[in-house]
């Protein structure tokens, strides 16, 4: 319609242009994230389907960090004089943290820190968490998980360890890297979630990574911007071509159709 772009209505129509614009990236948007979303979990899932490696020999030279939610078995022996702590874990809506110890890998020279599970902030505050040491040779199962920096969203993070300095005891991340900063021990650069076990019914609280593999409601939401966009623009035409067929029937401004008077008798 040649009207959209006369003077009278060419700002009302580069609102909705504009305004069409916007739905349409959002509704792509939603795209990318929903196929985002799809190859996060078919990259997960690809390591659901693998065999439980075992983390010994030849395997502790394998990419770990590639291998996020692959299951997991490792022999060895906890450094307790290096644990650490992993700040704002919640277990039934309690506040607590996580126990991260260096586990000494059986037959090798590295080592690999081990999510051991959750204690209680009370326990935490205490300083003193020997009393949940598990000494002496253990076979830990798991799953592997990467190290991580910072978080998704805000500007969270840790700091950097000193060179002679104090070690850091309590974590926002499992940062391997910057923790292998402050260990003595050659930690692998991905670090394992202990499993519960039918056996432990002790503290550290044993808990696994909540995985939600559906593709979530990016598509939904990606058709309601794209429905959202088509009903304003032929809204809006509709509008337009209603507004001249009436101003068409009205005639000329000021002017308006004569008055029909039936004189009574």
């Amino acid at each position: 319609m040649k009207q959209l772009f006369t003077r009278k209505w060419l700002l009302a129509t580069l609102l909705v242009l504009a305004a069409m614009a916007v739905m349409i990236r959002l509704g792509i948007w939603q795209l990318d994230r929903l196929e985002s979303r799809r190859t996060f979990n078919a990259k997960v899932q690809a390591q659901l389907d693998q065999p439980e490696l075992v983390l010994g020999g030849e395997a502790l030279g394998v990419p770990l960090a590639e291998m996020e939610y692959r299951e997991v078995v490792v022999v060895g022996e906890y450094d307790h004089t290096q644990e650490i702590a992993l700040r704002n874990q919640y277990l039934n809506n309690q506040w607590g943290v996580h126990l991260i110890t260096p586990l000494k890998i059986n037959g090798s020279d590295q080592a690999v820190l081990v999510d051991r599970g959750w204690i209680s902030a009370a326990d935490f505050e205490g300083g003193d968490w020997s009393k949940f040491n598990e000494p002496g040779i253990v076979e830990v199962r798991g799953v592997i998980r990467a190290s991580r920096s910072q978080a998704d969203f805000g500007s969270r993070s840790d700091p950097t360890p000193v060179p002679g300095g104090a070690p850091i005891r309590a974590w926002n991340f499992v940062n391997v890297p910057a923790i292998s900063q402050q260990a003595s021990l050659s930690l692998l650069p991905a670090y394992v979630q202990e499993k519960p076990a039918a056996d432990w019914n002790d503290m550290p609280i044993r808990t696994q990574p909540e995985l939600d593999l559906t593709e979530g409601p990016h598509l939904g939401y990606a058709l309601q911007w794209f429905t959202f966009a088509a009903i304003l623009g032929i809204g809006y035409l509709v509008y337009i071509r209603r507004h001249e067929k009436a101003n068409k029937k009205s005639g000329p401004i000021g002017q308006q159709p004569s008055d029909v008077y039936v004189e009574a008798e």
